[in-house]
């Protein structure tokens, strides 16, 4: 469910532990050896680190045994397994296992951000491996189809199953909530990817691309607000039902009095549903922040650099860690967008920083300008730039570790505000001990320039740090709003009964008076411990659980997309429709495994 921090050294990990349930569910044993689950089907062993990864293996394979429903089929089901009395299911032809390996091909092709013409190549390249290790079995590649308007379909046909699969599992939601990025552009079009968060009645945890909507199609915030509307209606979620709602910062979506924030919220508004939570400092925190801080737009002069390294500067030693890195970021291709947003990135600028004198000497010996390298004050922002976006990339890093919860989420985003405000401090105190890069660049003037004359204005700085301040304070306030809920949820054992909302505090006195469910508690996750409490016996304190595991507790699935956005610009570049990008960006960010045989059975089950 979540990795939280474990609570004492003794506490166990039973995650991992099998559970005699998981028997007439899944189908699976416990192994006789090791970890994991005893498939009875097929007789893998399923390395599972919890019960999502064994019900992953049963759904995607063994989902033909579903028709064994009542609890006495179902028992005889495991009885026969056991035996070695396997129940026919009706085998693969020889034409569906061919589809079932043109589909896994196409697959692949769409997480490596392939085109669609390059089947034909994989399809040329494994006819040549088998000519030479498998010459008698030459023949199978014959009746795979890898053309690009079959790959095409394929790719539809995956995309339309899990989405399939996302609505069967968004009817079993109690609550979700929804992540807005607008910071996908694709070309010259620009679309907004939607994420739900949903929480089933057991708490389990599901993160999947919702829908994406093109920006240009739908320019107003009313067209947007109605598609939206209308891919939560066509998966089955109410707005009673939405809990929370997590954004970019830019003025589409957060702009008092025409931002679709406060359309979601209007619209989200009704005796029956909670008030509607949003944070905007998740997604993009590095990228949309250094707009804040660049004061002397290093970025600018910095992508030029790199355009000139990348372009006649590749055979030079020094830089071919800096190449490295730009190429396993966005490719080999130069694409302004995702060069700037790579550069906004903390470790990146750090990177580059500490090149700047080999830099320079590039610069010379093509003849480009370097004339920056002689404005103090331009330097001076290049190194207070460099230890900001540092720090921010610190705290980026945590909010992209997920199944941690809100409340833990919460915890880094506190003490970041901390951090900033010693910040403030040690530069109002001309204190430089936490601004590494600045320093160095100071030390480095100190040696040209006469002793009285003036190196930096760290007024300037400070002004950045308050204007830093002010926007964490903006971005995460309604999460300040649910301080309690928070913390009721991370610690129910140590949360003061008086301190409680006054609907809860009977539940939580007769929780915490029990020695079975402080046991359980201490030894189990979260995700584990509240899955287990009774919703009879606890209500109140079991749809606190569920509003709370709700919440976006990280920004890693937006991530993930972004990754394959800027990895595969130049091929999403190429002419696609808008349900093909949906399809590419579904099965390039799912956790969910499509289900082999009903694609290749054609028993896609019919969409909501």
């Amino acid at each position: 469910m979540w990795m939280t921090p474990k609570r004492s050294k003794m506490e166990i990990d039973e995650s991992r532990a099998f559970r005699a349930e998981w028997t007439q569910r899944y189908l699976v044993v416990e192994p006789p050896e090791g970890e994991g689950a005893l498939c009875l089907v097929c007789r893998r062993l399923v390395a599972a680190t919890g019960e999502p990864d064994v019900k992953q293996h049963y759904e995607a394979e063994h989902e033909y045994y579903e028709r064994y429903v009542a609890e006495d089929e179902r028992a005889a089901l495991v009885e026969r397994l056991r035996r070695g009395d396997l129940p026919e299911a009706a085998p693969l032809t020889p034409e569906q296992r061919i589809a079932r390996a043109g589909l896994g091909l196409a697959r692949l092709l769409a997480l490596k951000g392939c085109g669609w013409g390059e089947g034909d190549f994989v399809h040329r390249c494994m006819a040549v491996m088998l000519r030479d290790v498998l010459p008698d079995h030459v023949g199978v590649m014959d009746g795979i189809d890898l053309s690009p308007e079959t790959t095409r379909q394929r790719v539809l046909d995956i995309h339309q199953n899990l989405r399939s699969q996302l609505f069967n599992r968004a009817k079993e939601f109690k609550a979700y909530s929804l992540a807005l990025d607008d910071q996908a552009f694709v070309a010259y079009e620009n679309y907004l990817l939607v994420f739900v968060r949903g929480v089933s009645h057991d708490l389990e945890v599901h993160e999947e691309l919702l829908t994406i909507i093109n920006l240009t199609h739908h320019f107003s915030v009313g067209a947007l607000m109605a598609a939206i509307l209308e891919a939560l209606q066509t998966a089955g979620l109410s707005l009673q039902r939405m809990v929370g709602l997590t954004t970019t910062h830019t003025l589409r979506m957060i702009g008092e009095n025409s931002g679709l924030v406060s359309y979601m919220r209007e619209k989200a508004v009704s005796p029956n549903c909670w008030n509607v939570i949003h944070y905007s400092g998740f997604l993009h925190l590095e990228l949309l922040s250094s707009y804040d801080v660049d004061v002397n737009q290093i970025i600018n002069a910095v992508s030029e650099w790199i355009v000139l390294i990348k372009t006649r500067g590749v055979r030079r030693p020094e830089f071919q860690a800096l190449l490295t890195e730009s190429e396993s970021e966005h490719g080999e291709r130069v694409n302004g967008r995702c060069l700037n947003n790579w550069l906004r990135k903390g470790k990146t600028l750090k990177l580059i920083f500490s090149l700047r004198k080999e830099i320079e000497t590039f610069l010379v010996s093509i003849g480009a300008t370097t004339v920056h390298f002689t404005d103090k004050e331009w330097l001076c922002d290049f190194g207070f730039l460099v230890d900001i976006m540092d720090h921010l990339g610190e705290i980026s890093e945590l909010l992209r570790v997920n199944r941690v919860f809100a409340a833990a989420a919460f915890d880094h985003i506190c003490a970041f505000e901390v951090k900033l405000n010693l910040l403030q401090r040690q530069v109002e105190e001309k204190n430089l001990t936490h601004f590494a890069a600045l320093s160095q660049v100071v030390d480095e003037l100190k040696e040209n320039l006469q002793e009285d004359e003036k190196i930096l204005d760290l007024e300037r700085y400070r002004g950045v740090i308050c204007r830093l301040q002010k926007e964490f304070e903006r971005h995460f306030k309604d999460l300040k709003f649910i301080k309690k809920d928070l913390e009721l949820f991370a610690n129910p054992f140590s949360f003061k009964p008086e301190y409680a909302p006054i609907s809860v505090r009977v539940e939580l006195t007769k929780l915490q008076a029990s020695a079975n469910l402080w046991e359980e508690y201490r030894t189990k996750d979260l995700g584990q411990f509240y899955a287990g409490l009774s919703a009879e016996s606890y209500p109140i304190i079991k749809g606190v659980a569920c509003k709370v595991a709700s919440l976006f507790d990280s920004s890693k699935i937006c991530e993930k997309a972004f990754s394959y956005l800027t990895r595969n610009q130049h091929t999403l570049s190429q002419p696609l429709t808008d349900e093909h990008l949906h399809a590419l960006f579904r099965i390039a960010t799912t956790e969910i495994e499509p289900r082999w045989d009903d694609l290749v059975r054609g028993r896609n089950e019919s969409n909501p």
